[in-house]
């Protein structure tokens, strides 16, 4: 339950107190743990979707504000993560230089661009999801965002300076690299009706596009921080959203 606990305090607002004392075994079970995580925020999202097109809303400020409220629920961090990773990337210096930046808390061009194009792509796509009534897929997507966590946890080193990076970085094992991925390409299937094979194309473009995101930034980076992991998380969110709002009508 602790890990349950820590997964819950670190991911989201909600009002669960994680342990007093962390290690990495227990950095380690929370880090397993956040697609369950996803799930509860997913649930939520789609919730969400539902009733603001339910009571009338545009399917687009329905996106938009869905995209609002889980930046709410997770304290803006990830997107924050995103916008400090882009703009270590955009420095072109070298690590020290580039970890300095991304640790000075202001949030320069190349942040502001990569958090208008995220935010934007996620909530056109939520819209269009909603547009076509696929409110598990809109859940899929935030899922798919907090099991990219479990592979940016395997086979990275800890940047260093970043304390939280040092909790997860190799914390997960092989299987758990498998199975949450294969899990969720099996569920979806059933995330586009008429198209079993999107779902799991969607969910794999995301996986390996997070993927290749945190092994260049921790080339450049000289290892993982949380920071990286928040913009794998919302870049998952967004290209996995978007690959599955797509209408390729069956063949």
């Amino acid at each position: 339950m602790n890990g349950v606990r820590l997964a819950i305090s670190w991911l989201t607002v909600l009002p669960v107190r994680g342990p007093d004392a962390v290690d990495r075994a227990a950095a380690g079970r929370a880090i397993l743990l956040a697609p369950l995580v996803g799930a509860l925020l997913g649930a939520g999202a789609a919730g969400l979707l539902w009733a603001l097109t339910g009571a009338g809303a545009s399917a687009a400020l329905a996106g938009l504000l869905v995209v609002g409220a889980l930046a709410l629920i997770t304290r803006g961090m990830h997107l924050d993560g995103l916008a400090d990773t882009l703009d270590g990337l955009g420095s072109y210096g070298p690590p020290e230089r580039a970890r300095q930046i991304m640790k000075s808390g202001g949030a320069g061009p190349f942040g502001v661009a990569a958090l208008a194009f995220v935010i934007g792509i996620q909530a056109f796509s939520f819209a269009s999801l909603a547009d076509s009534g696929r409110w598990f897929a809109a859940a899929l997507a935030v899922v798919t965002g907090r099991v990219a966590v479990i592979l940016a946890c395997r086979g990275v080193p800890a940047a260093p300076g970043t304390g939280f990076g040092v909790l997860v970085a190799g914390t997960q094992s092989a299987a758990a690299a498998v199975m949450w991925p294969v899990t969720t390409a099996g569920l979806a299937v059933f995330a586009v009706p008429g198209r079993p094979w999107l779902g799991p194309l969607a969910v794999t473009l995301g996986l390996a596009a997070s993927t290749v995101l945190v092994r260049h930034c921790a080339r450049r980076f000289g290892g993982l921080s949380g920071d990286v992991l928040g913009a794998a998380i919302e870049t998952t969110v967004a290209l996995t959203a978007a690959v599955l709002s797509l209408t390729i009508q069956p063949g």
